[in-house]
């Protein structure tokens, strides 16, 4: 699934580059919470594993989607994207 699909099915309209907008991400997504703050969005689902994966959407920051995941064991996993292609960083390198 592709984030434009994403942002179609929870009604998301935002600005984001086009290499993002054609972005994969994990259908598991698709059966999270979404909750909106201003114009910053949080989608959270908790799978079968009990990992609980998060979308975070903010078109106006430097990141505008950083996906992390909170493994059972209570270590995060997860990667930022930044507006410029290429410039993605993992969660853990920070």
């Amino acid at each position: 699934m592709i984030l434009t699909e994403l942002l179609s099915h929870f009604q998301i309209d935002v600005e984001l580059p086009d290499y993002l907008l054609n972005q994969t991400f994990n259908e598991v997504f698709l059966d999270g919470d979404l909750t909106k703050n201003d114009n910053d969005y949080k989608i959270v689902v908790r799978t079968r594993q009990d990992v609980t994966h998060m979308m975070f959407i903010k078109p106006e920051e430097e990141f505008p989607i950083i996906i992390m995941s909170e493994l059972p064991n209570g270590l995060l996993n997860g990667m930022k994207f930044s507006k410029s292609e290429g410039e993605g960083i993992p969660i853990s390198k920070l």
